[in-house]
């Protein structure tokens, strides 16, 4: 093992998704990284049981799986099918020996504009999964998006929607993600942390910064971290601070990063986290 990174630093397989499975493997063991989040999308192109191995061969803890979700479809055919594929993600992310499914919530139905019945199909949903999962032992962590992924990704704009969401069930079946990229911006976040943690529902810390302009897509225009405006050591005191101890995972959806050396990138965000977080 050739680098240290953080006892707590977590890489998120997007972060460096041009690295395959194997290769990432053996770039976070070169990095001293032990802790990663993986997407579903990856896991089923190289196998679930396939995938579970080489983490468990390589002593990697898998800290999230992402994702799951889009539960805010009003035709019954096509919620049962959400419902369906989450129990199914809830299965693999039992399998990859993580506690945590990252819900990204979903966006609001074609021709809809009613937020409220949107919020409230979600609600429906994770009534009939928070079970589920527990017994599977996962935890749903609602994550709050940006609101402007509102309209087609995420409902759930705030943490203080997220939690009133979460709320309604056992802290052991649904909590949330706080994710500063999404999050930054809303003064009232420090006190809904606050609130998460005194229930015990921070699921899952991510980190990514901001930069202006965003990219042409928005959606791939998480920068690493120091290039952008978030204290990152601030809000790792944020959640601390509200009793979080676990793993802090960095995940960036950059094309700029994509296009470099997968290895380099990820020695670079051990490198970074480890200045402006650790």
């Amino acid at each position: 093992m050739s680098g240290t990174a953080p006892e707590r630093f977590s890489i998120n397989q997007m972060t460096v998704k041009q690295l395959g499975m194997p290769e990432l493997a053996d770039a976070c063991l070169e990095s001293g990284v032990r802790g990663l989040g993986l997407w579903r999308e990856s896991v089923r192109s190289y196998g679930l049981d396939a995938t579970a191995k080489l983490v468990r061969d390589a002593g990697l803890s898998v800290t999230t799986l992402c994702r799951g979700g889009f539960f805010t479809a009003a035709d019954p055919e096509e919620r049962a099918r959400a419902l369906d594929d989450n129990r199914r993600a809830v299965d693999e992310a039992a399998t990859l020996g993580t506690d945590t499914l990252v819900l990204v919530s979903g966006g609001l139905p074609a021709g809809s504009k009613d937020l409220r019945a949107a919020r409230e199909r979600i609600a429906d949903a994770l009534g009939e999964l928070g079970p589920y999962a527990f017994e599977r032992g996962v935890r749903l962590a609602v994550e709050p998006l940006h609101p402007m992924y509102a309209s087609d990704r995420c409902v759930v704009s705030t943490l203080a929607q997220a939690l009133d969401l979460a709320e309604r069930f056992p802290a052991q079946q649904v909590g949330v993600t706080v994710d500063t990229y999404h999050l930054w911006w809303d003064d009232t976040a420090p006190e809904q942390i606050a609130r998460a943690g005194a229930g015990g529902r921070i699921h899952a810390f991510q980190l990514a910064d901001w930069t202006t302009p965003l990219p042409e897509g928005v959606l791939n225009g998480r920068a690493q971290i120091g290039d952008g405006v978030i204290d990152m050591r601030e809000w790792r005191g944020y959640v601390e601070a509200a009793g979080y101890a676990g793993p802090i995972e960095v995940e960036l959806f950059n094309e700029a990063l994509w296009a470099r050396d997968g290895r380099e990138v990820l020695a670079e965000t051990v490198a970074r986290f480890t200045e402006h977080v650790a």
